[in-house]
């Protein structure tokens, strides 16, 4: 695997990860004292990301280094997932499940 192709992996994370968040390249750019063109660069994948910069994005998008830089999901994210997991009720959560069904069949991951 190339640094290109490693970068657009990482830039795809990011941008996968803010629109979750329902933010805007300038919103995250504000969170991180960062220029709007440098999340756009991260985004596309034309620039590297600095480590302290790195450090502000995963406080700002709340998620591990590991998931921007490798795409894995690390037991950080597990733990928040079954944090915000535990406030549903019984209904809620049985929804979620049907959800989370249907993508993993989408994904060709189903049981």
């Amino acid at each position: 695997m190339g640094n290109e192709e490693i970068l657009r992996g990482i830039g795809e994370r990011i941008m996968l990860r803010r629109k979750q968040l329902r933010m805007t390249q300038e919103e995250l750019a504000d969170k991180m004292d960062v220029s709007t063109q440098m999340i756009s660069y991260a985004e596309q994948g034309r620039k590297a990301i600095r480590p302290e910069n790195l450090i502000k994005l995963c406080a700002a998008l709340d998620i591990s280094a590991d998931y921007i830089l490798t795409g894995k999901s690390g037991e950080e994210e597990r733990g928040r997932i079954a944090g915000k997991l535990s406030r549903l009720n019984d209904s809620q959560l049985h929804t979620v499940e049907k959800v989370i069904d249907c993508c993993l069949e989408l994904a060709g991951a189903s049981d």
